[in-house]
């Protein structure tokens, strides 16, 4: 024998039902940020951009290539002086054949060198703990995720996906948007750990790549005054960090920062800031990253949508948080 299901019943089954999908999607993305902050400015917009995004829970963040010590320090600092406190900070495996210099020193030196606890570790503990939850942003040379396959493939592929800035797929690099591209480079990160890139390619985990194609985006001075010059602890930092790497010696470099490694950031925020085409990336052995035919292995963004970018940077930078 059935009942009939009154409407009112009715109603608050669907009232539950939308309930839960709002509370789905309000759940934040969780990430574990690998990174090589210290070296370039990038990585510290793209620090305080995840700082100031409610829609991202740092997991923890792993200390990518050169001295990952003193990377450490630089982020103990930024996070204690911005109240994030709460952040694992896990250290990542040292390389010696860094040929960048490490700007921020100064800032990071004033850093207390946290607990050791390493990057590998901690990367695979995660995954284990939360399968399929959470995505890695790689924002550095694919050190440590090379040795995370190799240790644990199967637990690394139980990543929701790897969302990094790297390589170059169409276009290389360039002085200015007024210049044209050179053709397609060996790009940074990709090039100073090939054997982990590798890895990290023919893997299996969903790859979302911002190659150098659209991660070109320089920081004006409008926008970079209005920043720096806003007073918040989080701008306060990026106003110290910046000016370190502007004082250090950097012949290649001007007053006006590439943002390559924000525009990650901004795609977990708005994938529209950086919409994607699926293609089949291989990375060869001298260090590019080629479009080959073949079963798509990654999502790759060729072109930012630039208007969305600053306005989700500038908004949430120029805001603080409560």
């Amino acid at each position: 024998m059935t009942f009939p299901i009154s409407r009112r019943l009715r109603g608050l089954f669907t009232i539950l039902a939308l309930s839960c999908a709002m509370l789905a999607q309000a759940a934040p993305q969780k990430v574990i940020v690998d990174m090589d902050i210290g070296d370039d400015i990038d990585d510290a917009f793209a620090l305080a951009l995840l700082l100031q995004s409610p829609e991202i829970e740092i997991v923890g963040i792993t200390t990518a290539w050169g001295d990952t010590a003193l990377r450490a320090q630089l982020l103990e600092r930024m996070l204690r002086e911005t109240g994030h406190t709460r952040i694992p900070i896990a250290q990542g495996i040292a390389s010696s054949g860094n040929p960048q210099p490490f700007t921020q020193a100064r800032y990071a030196q004033r850093g207390k060198l946290p607990a050791r606890i390493e990057a590998i570790d901690f990367m695979l503990d995660q995954i284990k703990r939360q399968p399929g939850q959470i995505t890695l942003l790689a924002l550095g040379p694919l050190t440590n995720i090379g040795a995370a396959i190799q240790r644990d493939a199967a637990t690394f592929g139980k990543l929701k996906q790897v969302a990094m800035m790297g390589g170059s797929v169409r276009a290389g690099y360039r002085k200015s948007q007024y210049v044209p591209s050179r053709p397609a480079d060996k790009e940074y990160n990709i090039v100073s750990d090939i054997a982990g890139a590798q890895e990290l390619f023919t893997s299996g985990v969903p790859i979302v790549m911002m190659p150098l194609d659209s991660t070109q985006i320089r920081l004006d001075e409008v926008e970079r005054n209005a920043l720096l010059g806003h007073g918040s602890p989080v701008t306060d930092a990026l106003a110290l960090l910046y000016h370190q790497w502007i004082d250090a010696y950097q012949p290649w470099s001007s007053n006006m920062p590439s943002l390559f490694d924000v525009v990650p950031v901004t795609w977990l925020i708005d994938p529209q800031s950086c919409p994607t085409t699926p293609l089949r990336i291989v990375v060869d052995n001298d260090g590019y990253t080629r479009e080959q035919a073949g079963a798509p292995n990654s999502a790759v963004c060729l072109a930012s949508d630039q208007k969305r970018f600053f306005d989700i940077l500038m908004s949430r930078l120029l805001k603080d948080r409560p």
